[in-house]
């Protein structure tokens, strides 16, 4: 079970990094407030704009609303191509941190991740 994507020498970093809350030896990982968000917007426009991609994935819930809007969801619209920043095409897609920490049929969410990126495979094709 494998999407096969060729990274032809491009990529780029999430709009947003993570941010944390330390539990002992465990990082609990938290979402970003709102200014976070925006404060890496400029490094994600001038990367899109340097790299020119014609497919942009965003993994997870975070990245998706960073770009498409609070109303978006992840859990109904992934792995669906939707027009994209900048004359591209978007896909989203489940975080892979979500796959490892499922409960609920972690197998399940895995064929879904693979699923989605294999759309993006037909994508670059």
């Amino acid at each position: 079970m494998t999407a096969r994507i060729s990274r032809g020498g491009r990529s780029s970093a999430p709009p947003v990094d993570f941010r944390f809350e330390q539990r002992g030896k465990r990082r609990i990982h938290k979402t970003p407030a709102g200014w976070q968000v925006t404060a890496c917007e400029p490094w994600f426009w001038a990367e899109l704009d340097a790299l020119r991609p014609r497919v942009v994935v965003m993994l997870g819930a975070v990245a998706a609303k960073a770009l498409l809007g609070s109303e978006f969801r992840v859990s109904e619209q992934h792995g669906k191509p939707i027009p994209g920043p900048r004359d591209t095409v978007a896909v989203t897609t489940l975080h892979p941190s979500a796959v490892l920490r499922a409960r609920d049929n972690p197998s399940q969410r895995m064929e879904e991740l693979v699923a989605d990126l294999s759309v993006v495979a037909g994508l670059l094709d």
